[in-house]
């Protein structure tokens, strides 16, 4: 009868963990994530060095988590307001009636 041996020789799991030494990836430059792999030299969050952002239709959620208006938006928020009085330059306001006479 064959019986089991009492010491495995080839693990695959727990001693393994313990040669993990070298990083695959480093930051990348574009969206600063530990994304960029060092050999492909892509990254793997946003895709740098391609031109257009990395995004997926079959990546709802990330691509909420990436869009507009997930930051500050300092820009689009000046936008807004110009854009409701016509993106009008060079003028300056007429002195109000009320304010003159008080």
């Amino acid at each position: 009868m064959g019986t089991l041996s009492a010491t495995r020789t080839s693990n695959g799991g727990t001693p393994s963990f313990g040669k993990r030494h070298s990083k695959s990836h480093t930051l990348c430059r574009r969206c600063g994530n530990r994304s960029f792999h060092k050999q492909k030299h892509t990254c793997a969050q946003c895709g740098y060095p391609a031109a257009k952002l990395r995004s997926f239709e079959w990546g709802q959620k990330a691509k909420r988590r990436k869009t507009t208006g997930t930051g500050r938006a300092a820009h689009l928020k000046s936008v807004n307001r110009r854009f409701k009085n016509g993106f009008r330059e060079g003028t300056s306001a007429k002195p109000k009636a009320a304010a003159a006479s008080a």
